[in-house]
This record gives structure tokens, sequence and C-alpha cells, in this order.
């Protein structure tokens, strides 16, 4: 159930970075966002 609560953060990030953020940086952020999310629910790069 962890992996769930993770996604549903990772949507509100990503939701408050496309209403705040512009340009390149709103890219930026949300490529970290998406990373450290996998990273999270899968378990590294292993």
């Amino acid at each position: 159930m962890e992996p769930v609560i993770l996604v549903l953060v990772a949507l509100v990030l990503v939701f408050l970075a496309f209403k705040f953020l512009a340009g390149l940086i709103k890219t930026v952020v949300l490529v970290a966002i998406l990373a450290a999310v996998a990273i999270f629910v899968f378990g590294g790069m292993a």
C-alpha cells in the first residue's frame, strides 16, 4: 500500500509544478519528482 501513497504524492507534486513553474525549471522539477518516485517504488537501480 505504501507505493500507492508515494504515487499520489507524486501526482500532487506534478500538479503543483505545472501550476506554479514554467519553462526549463518545470521540466527539471518534473524529471526529479518522477525519478525520486521511481527509485522509491522500484527499490533503486538494482
